[in-house]
């Protein structure tokens, strides 16, 4: 255990960030994230890989306001072009974020990697964790699942143009939008989908609140695509293992298809925000997010007081 009386989110707590007290009404949010393409195009690849490493500060409630480059690079096997245009795409989406480049590390190695160090600041009153849900409140996901899948079916050049293309759009969109709505609404608890997929994030935020969880599988938006290549099999490596570490905590819904079951672990990469709203708030951000664009953002579940740190995963 950190022994700082500043250190306000650290090392004990499972959460999106870190958070560190500068002063009364000031303190930094800092995260880190980088992975190995999930996508051919260089461009694209920064982009999505910008995009997942801000998304931890917007899901705290911050602002994220400095980045640093992490690049693992090949240079004996790829050209440097690829690194321009990767290193392009998540200038670009900083850009759009309104975040600046100071500086960052590469090393060579034999995978490309890429991702970002992001430096955001708070109000040490206005944090929001992934441990504050209270029963009665409603559940809101800002995206729909089904990256994993979609991005294996790539690999394997199965994929449709269709499915291509809006996964991209997809992972790519910031989650800018849906933190600033949910700070102006005011919110409980909130967390973004990445790695752990949606049902390992939600066991996390079950467990840090201790509270239960009940979720409508049929109200989870997701893309359809997605079903049809897992049918076929095409399920990442990272999905099973959600799979089988949260399997214990969760009772599921024997009606539900095993295609489902795979999207509600599914791997995300920068997915949405899973957020924790009371009961009275919930159409407010409901609306007030399909208003601002984030047209798939929907109430798929409910906050109970038990069993704590369970999730109830119902067909309807």
């Amino acid at each position: 255990m950190i022994d700082d009386p500043n250190l306000i989110v650290g090392l004990e707590e499972v959460d999106d960030a870190g958070v560190y007290k500068l002063s009364d009404d000031l303190a930094l949010i800092q995260t880190i994230d980088f992975f190995t393409p999930i996508v051919d195009d260089p461009y694209t690849f920064g982009q999505i890989a910008a995009a997942n490493a801000l998304s931890d500060v917007y899901a705290m409630g911050g602002k994220p306001l400095t980045a640093m480059n992490v690049v693992c690079f090949p240079i004996q096997k790829m050209d440097i072009s690829i690194l321009q245009e990767m290193l392009k795409g998540g200038m670009d989406k900083m850009r759009e974020a309104e975040v600046t480049l100071v500086g960052g590390h590469s090393v060579e190695d034999a995978e490309l990697k890429y991702g970002l160090s992001v430096t955001g600041t708070i109000h040490p009153e206005h944090i929001i964790t992934n441990g504050a849900a209270k029963p009665g409140d409603k559940l809101i996901l800002t995206k729909p699942l089904g990256t994993g899948i979609i991005n294996t079916a790539i690999k394997a050049k199965v994929a449709s143009e269709g499915a291509i293309a809006k996964v991209k759009q997809s992972m790519t969109t910031l989650n800018k939008i849906p933190s600033e709505i949910m700070q102006a609404v005011g919110v409980n608890s909130c967390t973004d989908i990445t790695g752990f997929g949606f049902l390992g994030h939600a066991c996390e935020m079950a467990e840090a609140s201790s509270v239960g969880m009940v979720i409508y599988a049929s109200s989870i938006p997701f893309f359809a695509e997605a079903e049809e290549y897992a049918r076929t099999g095409l399920v990442p490596a990272g999905t099973h293992r959600n799979r089988k570490f949260r399997a214990h905590q969760i009772e599921m819904d024997p009606a539900l298809s095993p295609e489902m079951i795979d999207i509600l672990f599914d791997a995300q990469t920068s997915g949405g925000l899973l957020i924790s709203v009371a009961q009275e708030k919930a159409d407010e951000l409901l609306n007030r997010l399909k208003k601002a664009g984030i047209e798939e953002s929907t109430i798929i579940g409910e906050v109970t007081a038990k069993p704590k740190g369970k999730i109830t995963v119902k067909r309807i």
